[in-house]
């Protein structure tokens, strides 16, 4: 397909937010898996294409990439994306934007406008990202937030139907913390017919609010009933995909030895690995802790962490693409 067919579907993108993955309607997320998988054909190190003439349609472009919180794949994939499509990506660390504390966040989404085509953010709260991309004239994406991780829910999407190919009635299995990754993975398996199953300890469910509208985009889309429980092995069982996040993200090590010890019983291993159905993948968006796979599991022929990896780079250049409307 024409690079103006895969951009059909995505014209109402042009000038939106990107701030979670239930924004997109079908159509869109469609268009961006789709768009995502040409980039990767076009720039991607197995591509035949010279990258000198490959096309840059984001050149004289900017983007301003704000991080409170540090991440290695979300800068390298923004920076480097940028880059193969012409554009240019701006690094803005703690230490040289502090959000609402020397300049207020209104102020600043008003000055990188002013600067800058597309502003993504790396924050904290979810409050954060809403607040900026009220007052930017730009569009928004949210590299993540303590609500949302849309950006990971493309390189993860994309890297299931790069293995299994068309993925509607295909199961997958969450095992561990009910966070940002799995609000915005919930919903997107939702929208392309994944049946969701999900497993968490007591107290450490998925928020009520995702889970509603999860529920009603099952419905929408005829898959299952999402399925949820405090046992591990009761979520893997007849499951296509089983995916982990860190039990202990940024900001809460001083909770590390509680939480570890909660999540007893979650660690995802060959043993929970063969409930699965034949021929089940494993997802982690990284970075991972031994407690939470084992090397077994983590390095298998049935890992796909590390393509899930590469797509970050592909789903967000699509993602700025169509923001801007230059494919």
């Amino acid at each position: 397909r024409s690079l103006s067919q895969l951009a059909a579907p995505l014209s109402g993108m042009i000038g939106r937010n990107f701030l979670s993955i239930d924004e997109l309607s079908n159509e869109e997320l469609r268009g961006l898996l789709d768009l995502s998988k040409q980039y990767k054909a076009t720039y991607g190190k197995g591509s035949a294409i010279d990258p000198l003439e490959a096309p840059k349609p984001l050149t004289g472009k900017s983007v301003a990439m704000i991080f409170q919180k540090r991440s290695t794949r979300t800068r390298v994939s923004t920076e480097t994306g940028c880059y193969l499509l012409g554009g240019h990506g701006l690094f803005l660390g703690p230490s040289d934007v502090q959000l609402g504390v020397n300049e207020s966040m209104r102020d600043t989404a008003c000055v990188l406008s002013g600067f800058n085509d597309i502003v993504l953010a790396r924050v904290h709260g979810h409050s954060d990202i809403e607040e900026l991309s009220e007052h930017a004239t730009v569009p928004v994406i949210n590299a993540l937030s303590d609500k949302h991780h849309p950006l990971q829910t493309l390189a993860d999407l994309m890297a299931l139907e790069d293995h299994f190919g068309e993925m509607r009635g295909k199961t997958l299995a969450w095992v561990g913390d009910g966070n940002n990754v799995l609000h915005d993975l919930m919903m997107g398996c939702a929208k392309l017919g994944i049946n969701v199953r999900i497993a968490t300890p007591k107290g450490y469910e998925c928020d009520a609010d995702i889970l509603e509208k999860t529920e009603a985009l099952a419905k929408e889309n005829g898959t299952a009933d999402v399925f949820c429980t405090t046992v591990a092995s009761d979520a893997v069982k007849g499951s296509d995909v089983i995916v982990t996040d860190t039990w202990v993200s940024m900001g809460q090590e001083d909770e590390y030895a509680k939480r570890v010890a909660e999540f007893d019983g979650y660690e995802v291993n060959s043993k929970l690995m063969a409930k699965a159905n034949d021929g089940a993948v494993f997802l982690h968006c990284l970075p991972r802790h031994k407690e939470e796979v084992t090397d077994e599991v983590f390095y298998s022929d049935a890992s796909l962490i590390f393509p899930e990896a590469e797509n970050r780079m592909w789903t967000v250049m699509a993602v700025m693409a169509a923001q801007l409307g230059k494919y």
